[in-house]
């Protein structure tokens, strides 16, 4: 079970950015769900699970939901995804069943938000206690398409959502300006996957301190993962997973944590 050490440093994280203890038994107790909801043997403090999931009873549970990039199989309105110069649309290379949304106009935006702002309701009805929102980072994989302006502008009316809700809610990747961004926005913490493989880390704990999350992935570790555990700009909540982010009954399953 959790200490009450690591429940009362997960208490204090949720409200300032203060710092967790780096004794061992009071390091906060992170998972990243996506691949399938579990209960961890020895409990945790923090988790990410879907939209789709439960939270987690006990924990400080954050809400997955992908803001920028249509989810597999959902329908949208065209008018709302990327297209190219060639009016075709725009699909992540990495993710050729996601679409990428297109939030250039107010109109659009306002759009996006009537699909995905019930989402976010929803995650905030189940209990969660906030929300994570990925593909922050579009503007900067497609930048002959899509501009800053329009995601940060997207991205308040999540935030604005979220808060109303009474969830925080999480700045996914994009470390480039992270402090900017926080302010802008509003984020209130960081979910970053692998900014110890891309020497990103800094970005994020500079602009959220302590209240920053971070998964490593076992097929792009930058060396063994005891030796990412003792580098000094890791950020305190560092976990090692497998790229699916399968439960523990699949073969595949990997879980470490700092």
């Amino acid at each position: 079970m959790r200490t009450a050490a690591a429940r009362a440093c997960v208490l204090a994280a949720a409200v300032a950015l203060g710092g967790c203890s780096s004794d061992p038994a009071s390091t906060e107790r992170f998972d990243y769900q996506l691949g399938g909801a579990y209960e961890a043997e020895g409990g945790l403090d923090t988790v990410v699970r879907d939209s789709t999931a439960e939270p987690l009873t006990g924990a400080y549970s954050i809400c997955y939901v992908n803001g920028l990039q249509t989810q597999p199989g959902a329908e949208w309105n065209p008018e709302l995804l990327l297209r190219d110069a060639g009016g075709e649309t725009v699909v992540d290379p990495e993710w050729p069943d996601e679409n990428i949304l297109d939030p250039s106009t107010a109109q659009k935006r306002a759009e996006i938000d009537t699909v995905l702002g019930p989402v976010i309701d929803a995650c905030a009805a189940k209990g969660f206690s906030a929300v994570e929102i990925d593909n922050l980072d579009t503007w900067t994989r497609f930048p002959d398409l899509i501009d800053e302006d329009s995601v940060m502008a997207l991205a308040r009316l999540y935030a604005d959502r979220a808060h109303a809700s009474g969830m925080e809610i999480a700045q996914k990747n994009t470390p480039d300006g992270a402090g900017r961004i926080r302010e802008d926005v509003g984020f209130d913490f960081a979910v970053a996957e692998e900014c110890l493989a891309y020497d990103e880390c800094g970005s994020y704990t500079q602009a959220y301190g302590s209240r920053v999350y971070d998964i490593e992935y076992t097929d792009n570790l930058p060396a063994p993962f005891d030796q990412v555990c003792a580098r000094t700009d890791r950020p305190s909540v560092t976990i090692l997973r497998d790229r699916a982010l399968v439960a523990p009954n699949d073969p595949e399953y990997v879980y470490e944590q700092c």
